[in-house]
């Protein structure tokens, strides 16, 4: 197998060795693809990893709350559950 490290030395060289106007288009083709990409992924509708996120801690507080909410919700239903129960002993 081949050491990646002696890949990367022997790339070097043959970028080294060629002649500029090569090189120079090697670059100006990078940069134009990178360019490309950026501006059709700017047309994308997505958000930035930072905002991924704050909206992830959003929606964990929000589902905390509706976690709570629910309880005391049962809690609530069980109690006036309980109460009609007293009120139908009480009335026979």
């Amino acid at each position: 197998m081949l050491d990646p490290k002696k890949l990367e030395d022997i790339a070097r060289q043959i970028q080294n060795n060629l002649p500029s106007g090569i090189k120079n288009m090697g670059e100006e083709a990078e940069k134009r693809i990178r360019s490309v990409l950026q501006a059709q992924l700017g047309k994308l509708d997505m958000v930035t990893r930072e905002e991924f996120d704050v909206q992830t801690k959003v929606l964990l507080r929000t589902r905390e709350k509706l976690n709570d909410m629910e309880a005391k919700l049962t809690l609530l239903e069980q109690q006036l559950t309980a109460g009609q129960a007293v009120d139908d002993k009480q009335q026979d």
